[in-house]
């Protein structure tokens, strides 16, 4: 007898110790392109050695997404063991890995409902938990696929950009944006908007004032919407992240608080030094 539901992400996502252990979460990644040479995000380079390729790469690394037949060769495995798959994706504005899982299921006959986050990183891994605990409660995959496209816009996110160079060279940021952030020394605040785009919602002037524009949006929604799981998602800043954990602590005594490197394919965009608050509203 089959089981139910496959669990797909792809390594865009903020991928847990649990997402890890768990026997029906499959993740699909994206591949990073240093000149020549190909490597497989999460799998063919630790955090460290990620970084300092960076910083010694004579050209702007590059990411690219899975294949349909990557997808498809996963699918056709997945479509002995399981009645179904649910698939949850970067935004579709900034990364085409949704169009070659919906593709790739097209190709092996295995029924997919790909979902759109509108996000990145715990974006995704937020909805996947979601439908864990929709499918726990006995929904059947429609109506839990369904009901997760209607989440998606519960995602809250502010976002440091940590390398303004690396946004630029890869596309995110305009020639003029990035003069002027880069003469005044301004710390740009994007943030990935309801419909899955990367946009600045604010320019602060150092860094510990930036922080504490991230903090008091973190105390606003604790406090109105009684938000109990943060993250804290960096680019090689542990000690960083984990002091913007302790602050959180204070705002939020009762809310757990998750600390994580934000992953290679994002990496590679946001730069060293990148610090970004996500959490979900609770869902009504």
């Amino acid at each position: 007898m089959k089981k139910p539901i496959a669990w797909i992400l792809d390594s865009t996502a903020y991928v847990t110790e649990e997402f890890k252990a768990h026997p029906d979460v499959y993740v699909v990644p994206l591949n990073l392109h240093f000149g020549m040479e190909e490597f497989v995000d999460g799998v063919d380079l630790s955090n460290e050695q990620l970084y300092q390729r960076i910083k010694a790469a004579p050209e702007f690394p590059k990411t690219s997404q899975p294949s349909a037949g990557k997808f498809a060769e996963l699918y056709e495995k997945l479509k002995e063991e399981y009645e179904c798959g649910i698939a949850v994706h970067a935004s579709a504005k900034l990364s085409g890995t949704i169009a070659s899982s919906v593709s790739g299921a097209e190709m092996s006959g295995f029924k997919v409902y790909a979902i759109d986050s509108m996000a990145l990183s715990y974006g995704l891994s937020g909805l996947l938990e979601r439908g864990l605990e929709l499918a726990a409660q006995g929904l059947e995959a429609e109506a839990i696929a369904h009901q997760l496209e209607t989440e998606t816009t519960n995602f809250r996110n502010y976002i440091l950009i940590g390398n303004l160079t690396q946004l630029y060279k890869g596309g995110r940021m305009s020639g003029a944006q990035y003069y002027i952030g880069s003469l005044l020394q301004v710390k740009p605040i994007v943030q990935l908007t309801p419909e899955g785009e990367l946009a600045p919602i604010d320019k602060v002037r150092s860094h510990k004032k930036a922080v504490q524009y991230l903090l008091n949006h973190v105390q606003k929604d604790f406090e109105e919407y009684g938000v109990g799981y943060f993250q804290v998602i960096h680019a090689n800043i542990p000690t960083e992240a984990e002091r913007i954990k302790q602050e959180i602590q204070k705002l939020a005594p009762q809310a757990n608080v998750l600390v994580g490197n934000i992953s290679s394919s994002l990496a590679v965009h946001a730069g060293e030094g990148t610090l970004a608050l996500m959490w979900r509203k609770p869902p009504q």
